[in-house]
């Protein structure tokens, strides 16, 4: 459904392969799983990370065993949204799903709504360049976002 390539937002992004439709599954992000102890014990101080955090507190790390998901760039407005949920093993998972129907080759995006202990001393590590009109300029959750 998509592939890997160099893109103009940022490092390297993920681009549909064919035609996809509003509401259709994209893929589901893979990686080495990590419970919360284990997650909360790890120092996860990288310049680059492909981590997903889970409702239980587990992480995904996509660039352990990680797939072309990884690879969806942030954008204020994105194009797909990412849905947690249980596998056919009773475990979290994280999907993908386009939220409007995309075209061949165009850029895959989320909105991270990133989390982060201490917002205000973020700073410009979670400088936002997506470019979008409605850019608010952070991969940071909008503020009163749960």
């Amino acid at each position: 459904m998509i592939e890997a390539r160099n893109s103009p937002i940022h490092g390297i992004g993920a681009f549909a392969a064919k035609d996809l439709k509003a509401g259709q599954r994209i893929g589901q992000y893979e990686g080495r799983r990590y419970t919360a102890r284990q997650a909360a014990a790890r120092d996860w101080d990288h310049a680059l990370t492909y981590v997903f955090g889970l409702s239980d507190g587990s992480i995904i790390d996509a660039a352990e065993g990680g797939n072309p998901t990884r690879h969806l760039n942030h954008s204020c407005a994105p194009n797909c949204e990412a849905q947690e949920e249980t596998g056919p093993r009773g475990r979290l998972q994280i999907v993908f799903y386009a939220l409007r129907d995309l075209k061949a080759g165009e850029e895959l995006f989320l909105d991270y709504c990133l989390m982060v202990e201490e917002p205000q001393a973020a700073g410009d590590h979670y400088r936002c360049v997506c470019g979008a009109a409605q850019c608010r300029g952070t991969l940071l959750a909008p503020q009163g976002a749960a």
